[in-house]
């Protein structure tokens, strides 16, 4: 058996450029370069969703665009050891969540730190007032202090789910013995979790799981480069963001061209008057050499040199807002060109398959823990 790689496409949302340099383009690749050696898992977790609020109504035609975005990219379908496939079409994924919830404390789930970010996130969202300005000295939220309105919104939004989607993770990984899953930072808390979980189950019932590799060894498989950060058009000091709330910040790979023009041409820059790439002192205008760089496909130093001391920001704009209109027009050609029959054909072969293998998986755990008879 070939050792198994597993990666998420994203269900939900549109997809940015900092999704698509950041994020596609690294998967498509791997899966290129990869599938000869390993299986190549890239399962869409549509059951994660919704662990933050979301349009119900507009879920499955987004889990099917984002899956042609991939493919746009160059995600290729006819590898038989790539396997393309949606995680609530898989029902074990969600049985070993649960059982894998039962033998997870609430303390585990507690310190995980993206659900305390993810709080903070929902809680300015439901209100006028920050969660920094209702924090007491103990640094706990003051209730007192929240108005009704704001805590109503706050209570419906953070979820069970949310607190602990890093089961339903663990779940993901664990189905099919996954060595090695890409993370960022804000995840290897959960990568973690899984090992944990992995080992505990192990260790009591015998061997049920491959404990996925270690953090380091991640890196090492994948490569450590965590440094691509495109950053939002009207506030360069955050990553852009596919659910911001105003859309002026983000370039969306659906985006009409003259549309984009508008907004790089609105981009926040700064006051010195002259172009550095610099991303402490001239965030703005360095994030307009990365994303210059990125869409034309030219290193990042020649394109530095290029406008390095340069003093008319607005040609810089007119240049890159040319470049990303470009880069958008020859995606948009491939993406309306994707055959919805050969996707589907992808994903209902795949979905075969990895029920037979998830569900070998569970049955293991379910004898193990007395739930069916062994033999």
């Amino acid at each position: 058996m070939k050792q198994t790689i597993l990666t998420g496409l994203r269900a939900n949302n549109d997809l940015h450029i900092g999704n698509y340099f950041g994020a596609m383009l690294p998967i498509i690749d791997t899966a290129r370069t990869k599938a000869d050696q390993y299986e190549v898992n890239m399962f869409i977790p549509d059951l994660h969703s919704f662990t933050t609020p979301i349009d119900h109504s507009k879920l499955h035609g987004q889990i099917i665009d984002n899956a042609r975005k991939f493919i746009a990219a160059g995600l290729p379908l006819d590898h038989d050891s790539i396997h393309i496939y949606r995680q609530s079409y898989i029902p074990a994924h969600s049985e070993l969540t649960w059982i894998l919830d039962c033998f997870t404390s609430f303390g585990e789930m507690r310190r995980m730190t993206q659900f305390k970010d993810k709080q903070v996130d929902l809680y300015n969202q439901a209100g006028t007032g920050s969660f920094d300005a209702h924090l007491n000295e103990s640094m706990a939220v003051d209730w007192e202090k929240v108005d009704e309105d704001t805590l109503q919104k706050f209570n419906a939004s953070v979820t069970v789910g949310l607190f602990n989607y890093p089961v339903l993770m663990a779940a993901d990984i664990l189905l099919y013995g996954a060595s090695y899953v890409p993370v960022g930072d804000d995840q290897t808390q959960h990568l973690e979790y899984a090992r944990n979980i992995a080992g505990r189950m192990n260790n009591r019932f015998g061997e049920l799981f491959i404990v996925p590799e270690p953090v380091s060894k991640q890196h090492e498989f994948f490569g450590n480069d965590q440094g691509l950060r495109i950053k939002d058009l009207q506030n360069p000091l955050k990553k852009m963001s596919k659910s911001a709330d105003n859309d002026k910040g983000g370039i969306f790979l659906s985006d009409e061209p003259d549309k984009v023009t508008k907004k790089i041409m609105a981009a926040e820059t700064d006051s010195v008057g002259v172009i550095h790439f610099d991303w402490e002192k001239q965030p703005g205008i360095t994030n307009l050499l990365q994303i210059l760089a990125l869409v034309s496909g030219r290193d990042q130093a020649h394109v530095n040199a290029e406008w390095e001391g340069k003093q008319r920001y607005g040609d810089l704009k007119k240049v890159v807002a040319e470049h990303v209109a470009e880069f958008l027009t020859n995606y948009q050609k491939i993406y309306r060109l994707i055959d919805n029959e050969a996707l589907q054909a992808k994903l209902q072969k795949s979905e075969v398959i990895m029920n037979e293998r998830a569900n070998t998986t569970l049955l293991q755990v379910q004898q193990a823990i007395g739930l069916r008879p062994i033999g």
